[in-house]
C-alpha cells in the first residue's frame, strides 16, 4: 500500500482534476510572470518590479527541490512573503528562495501564527507522534527529525496583521484576509491587477481538511465565508494549499470555491439542527445529519471526509462528552471489554459475531465488537501488550507490512488501541478503498500453554477475517 509522499509520485503528470490532493508539478505559468509549483503543497510567486513576491515557501526538506524548478523562470529576488498559515509544509520553506547575499525579506502572516509556534515548542512531542502516524513521518522530513522540525521556522514574519491588510510591490497589490478554516492563522490573497487568488489552504482539491480527527479545533462556518469572499473576486486562477491549479478559467474558478463553500454549509446547517434538537448524544447527532453527495472532482474524499466535519463542529459547540452517561467518567477499555467477553462467553463469541456482522456489511457494528474482543484478549505479559511496547518504540508493528491508514488525516493509531485501527480501516477504508493494514498471529506472544489453547483459535480466524476483507478492498474499491 502507497504511502502519503508516493501516492503523490504515483499521480504526477496527471491533471489537477484527476490527482486531486495528490497533484505536483510546476512551475505553472498562470498569469504574465506568476508561477505555481507544487511538491506536497503549493508555492506561488510572483514577479514584480521590487522583486518576488512569494505565497507560502514549503516544507523546509523539499523546498531546495522547488526553488530550483521556480529559478529556471526568475532569478529576481525575493522581496516579500506571505505566510497563508504557519503549518510545516508552508512556511518553513523560504530561505531555499532567497539568492546569495540579498536582504531579508519582509515576511507578511496572520497574528495568531506566533502562537502557533509556541504552541509547536509546548506540544513538539505530540505533534511529532500524530504526524508520524498520519504520514509514517511528516512530510519532507526523516523519522528522526519529528521532535526537532516542531520548531519556528528559520525566518519569522516580521508584519503581523489582525484581519486585512494590504501590501504594495513594485507595480502590484496584494490584498491578504484572514479567514479561520483549517488554521486559526489562515489567510488568503487576491493580486487584483493579475486577478490571481493564493487560497492558502481553504482550497485542497478534496473534501476540506475540516474534520481532522488528530489535530485542533477546525472552522468550517468562517472557511465557507472566505470562499465566498474568494468567489466574490472574479480571478481568473486560482492557486491553491494543495493539488493543481485553476488556470484562466473564471468559471471554474467560481464553480469549485461555490460547491465548496456550499458543501460546508450544510454539514454545518444540519449538525446545529441536531444539536438544537434537545441537545442528543453525539453519535445521534452524527447519524442525523445528510452528508452532501456530488462528483466534482475537487470534493473528493481522499484526505478528510465529511462525517469527521460533523464531528468537528460537534466538537466547538458541545464539548468532548459524549452525552452517554457511561463515558463521562468511564471505566478503562480493557475492564470493559473483558466484562462484555464475560457476559457473552469469551472473547471467541465476540470475534465470532463480528465475522458474522462484517459478511453482512453492517462494518460499523463489526468494529465495535472487534475493539471489545482484542482488548479482553489483551491480557497478562507478551501478547499484544509486548507488540503495543513495539509500537511506543518504532511506530509501527513489528513483522507488519509497510501499510497506511486508509483516511491519511486518520493516520495510525498507537499503543495501546490494537482494536482502534481495525476501527479506523473498516469504518473508512472499506468506504474509500484505501486498503488495510494487517495484525499477524506470528507476532503475538501468548503468555502460557492455557492462554493459548483459550484463543489461538480466535486470532487466526480474526487473521483470515482481516485477510479476506483487504482482498475485497482491493478489488472492489479503490483510492480516487
Amino acid at each position: 500500500m502507497l504511502s502519503i509522499m508516493e501516492r503523490f509520485e504515483a499521480n504526477r503528470g496527471k491533471s489537477a482534476d484527476d490527482a486531486g490532493f495528490y497533484w505536483s508539478g510546476g512551475p505553472v505559468e498562470v498569469s504574465s510572470h506568476t508561477w505555481f509549483i507544487s511538491n506536497f503543497s503549493g508555492i506561488t510567486a510572483f514577479e514584480t518590479e521590487a522583486g518576488l513576491v512569494l505565497v507560502d515557501s514549503g516544507t523546509e526538506r523539499l523546498a531546495p527541490g522547488l526553488a530550483a524548478q521556480l529559478r529556471k523562470h526568475t532569478q529576481a529576488p525575493v522581496h516579500t512573503a506571505i505566510f497563508t498559515h504557519g503549518h510545516l509544509d508552508h512556511a518553513y520553506g523560504l530561505k531555499s528562495f532567497l539568492v546569495p547575499d540579498q536582504p531579508r525579506p519582509r515576511i507578511v502572516a496572520q497574528r495568531a501564527i506566533l502562537d502557533r509556534f509556541a504552541r509547536y515548542e509546548r506540544t513538539a512531542g505530540l505533534n511529532a507522534g500524530i504526524n508520524a502516524r498520519q504520514f509514517g513521518f511528516a512530510p519532507g522530513s526523516q523519522p528522526g527529525d519529528l521532535p526537532s522540525i516542531f520548531q519556528p521556522p528559520a525566518l519569522m514574519p516580521d508584519l503581523l496583521f489582525d484581519e486585512r491588510v494590504v501590501l504594495s510591490a513594485g507595480e502590484l497589490t496584494f490584498e491578504v484576509s484572514h479567514c479561520r478554516g483549517e488554521t486559526d492563522d489562515a489567510c488568503w490573497v487576491w493580486c487584483p491587477e493579475r486577478r490571481v487568488v493564493c487560497s492558502g489552504d481553504l482550497v485542497i482539491n478534496a473534501v476540506p481538511n475540516a474534520g481532522n480527527p488528530q489535530k485542533v479545533q477546525r472552522y468550517p462556518w468562517d472557511w465557507a465565508d472566505g470562499l465566498r469572499a474568494i468567489a466574490a473576486c472574479d480571478a481568473v486562477s486560482l492557486c491553491p494549499g494543495h493539488g493543481g491549479p485553476v488556470v484562466q478559467d473564471p468559471m471554474k474558478v467560481k464553480r469549485l470555491v461555490l460547491e465548496t463553500a456550499d458543501y460546508l454549509d450544510s454539514i454545518v446547517r444540519q449538525t446545529l439542527a441536531a444539536m438544537n434538537d434537545g441537545a442528543p448524544p453525539h453519535v445521534d447527532i452524527l447519524h442525523r445529519v445528510k452528508l452532501p453527495e456530488t462528483a466534482s472532482p475537487w470534493l473528493k474524499p481522499i484526505y478528510d471526509e465529511a462525517e469527521f466535519i460533523v464531528r468537528n463542529v460537534i466538537r466547538f459547540y458541545g464539548g468532548w462528552w459524549s452525552g452517554r452517561p457511561s463515558e463521562l467518567k468511564p471505566a478503562s477499555r480493557a475492564a470493559l471489554a473483558r466484562e462484555i467477553a464475560t457476559l457473552c462467553g469469551g472473547a471467541a463469541i465476540l470475534l465470532a459475531r463480528e465475522e458474522a456482522l462484517a459478511e453482512a456489511g453492517e462494518m460499523r457494528l463489526a468494529g465495535h465488537l472487534a475493539d471489545y474482543a482484542l482488548e479482553a484478549a489483551s491480557r497478562g505479559r507478551g501478547g499484544p501488550r509486548g507488540r503495543c511496547r513495539d509500537l511506543r518504540e518504532t511506530g509501527r508493528w513489528r513483522d507488519e507490512p509497510d501499510g497506511r491508514e486508509p483516511v491519511p488525516c486518520c493516520g495510525r493509531y498507537r499503543a495501546p488501541t490494537i482494536a482502534q485501527r481495525l476501527t479506523l480501516n473498516r469504518t473508512a477504508g472499506l468506504r474509500h478503498g484505501c486498503g488495510q493494514s494487517r495484525v499477524t498471529a506470528s507476532g503475538f506472544c501468548f503468555p502460557g500453554p492455557s492462554l493459548f489453547g483459550r484463543f489461538k483459535s480466535l486470532f487466526d480466524r480474526f487473521n483470515s477475517l482481516f485477510d479476506r476483507l483487504g482482498n475485497l478492498v482491493a478489488r472492489s474499491l479503490r483510492l480516487q
